[in-house]
């Protein structure tokens, strides 16, 4: 991990589980998918047989709900309280603070609004409602890779630049590729225990609490 620059740095959360307090994608699927397909799917995925686009893909394409559904299951979702109070801190201090995510824009968004969070970057999937079915795009996959469905690795390199350092927060599978190209990662839960596992220099957290704690003492 190389030495943080405090005075000069960019900031990339991941959403679910990390802005989150639950995993959206994955407790939609199991609350509104037409059958257990999405669960093979989901196993494939984790042997590495397929990457999280296609797996993504074919969970989404399972799911059933309408748009009031869909809104009234959204407003329930709650964020990490100190996320906000993280983007306080970043804001008064000029700190470029970027959302990444596996999730899709119409749920990503909804959740951001019912919170009052409308003013910052979001990359993420794309989902269109029609009826009771949702449509899935891929604007941001790597296709040279081919792997996840929104490369993060990609807008973490096209935002950086000479002399700032890349602070990334994450948690899970998808956060991986990123995580290897930033100066500094906070971990908590998969990614954390990956990192530890490879010997790879990471701050361990347990929520966002964590991450206020140390940048409220140092910027």
């Amino acid at each position: 991990m190389a030495k943080e620059n405090k005075d000069n740095i960019m900031v990339f959360f991941d959403f679910d589980n990390t802005i989150t307090t639950t995993d959206v994608i994955d407790d939609m699927l199991a609350r509104f998918s037409k059958d257990d397909e999405w669960k093979a799917l989901e196993e494939r995925w984790q042997r590495e047989e397929i990457g999280s686009r296609e797996c993504l893909k074919g969970q989404i394409e399972g799911i059933r709900i309408d748009k009031d559904k869909l809104d009234e299951y959204l407003s329930t979702i709650s964020i990490d309280p100190y996320f906000k109070r993280l983007l306080k801190l970043f804001k008064s201090r000029g700190i470029p603070a970027l959302i990444v995510s596996d999730n899709f824009d119409y749920m990503v968004r909804s959740v951001l609004k019912s919170n009052d969070i409308t003013d910052i970057e979001v990359y993420c999937n794309r989902t269109d409602l029609s009826g009771d079915k949702l449509n899935p795009s891929f604007p941001y996959a790597n296709k040279k890779c081919g792997d996840c469905a929104n490369c993060k690795k990609t807008h973490l390199l096209a935002k950086k630049r000479d002399g700032v350092s890349t602070v990334y927060i994450g948690d899970g599978r998808s956060d991986v590729c990123a995580s290897r190209v930033s100066d500094v990662v906070f971990a908590k839960d998969y990614l954390k225990e990956l990192f530890k596992k490879e010997g790879r220099p990471h701050i361990a957290i347990d929520s966002l609490k964590d991450v206020y704690e140390h940048y409220v003492r140092r910027l």
